[in-house]
């Protein structure tokens, strides 16, 4: 018994192979784009570790730095800490910087932001205060050990 091949079947075949091997080559996830953006603009940063969607950052004015990467249920956010309870100006245009370049807002916006929120901890607020400013969620915790500021986007906007 002889089995034809069809010129339809060949072809159809050929297209599936040529569009398998022509697919556009692996591209670098978004969030890796970002923390090399972050890299390129703020001097002295160094791109650490990625961990569960959460890329780990070194910077002279921080002690602790991440990004967080977005997901389904979560936006891009900023996290900074520092070991002083009254952070020098660096650590703020740290933040500042890194939330304007994230979130594309203006970095005098997400510097005074960032202290805006740091100013209103007190005993009678408490140490761990949740704000809104210029669209962006800003959560700060002051404690004996230091400030640590985290600034993100509501999944919606």
């Amino acid at each position: 018994m002889t089995q034809r091949f069809s010129l339809f079947g060949f072809s159809t075949a050929a297209l599936v192979a040529a569009a398998m091997l022509g697919a556009s080559p692996a591209r670098a996830d978004r969030c890796d784009d970002l923390a090399k953006d972050l890299a390129n603009q703020i001097p002295g940063l160094k791109v650490g570790k990625t961990v569960a969607g959460v890329i780990y950052l070194e910077h002279p004015a921080v002690t602790q730095a991440s990004l967080g990467c977005a997901s389904r249920n979560r936006t891009n956010d900023v996290f900074a800490s520092t070991d002083k309870k009254k952070p020098a100006e660096t650590y703020y245009e740290f933040i500042g910087t890194a939330a304007a370049l994230v979130f594309t807002i203006p970095k005098p916006d997400a510097v005074r932001g960032a202290k805006r929120c740091v100013s209103r901890t007190n005993l009678i607020r408490g140490y761990n205060i949740d704000s809104r400013y210029r669209k962006l969620d800003v959560h700060c915790t002051v404690a004996k050990t230091g400030v640590r500021i985290t600034m993100s986007r509501e999944k919606g906007v």
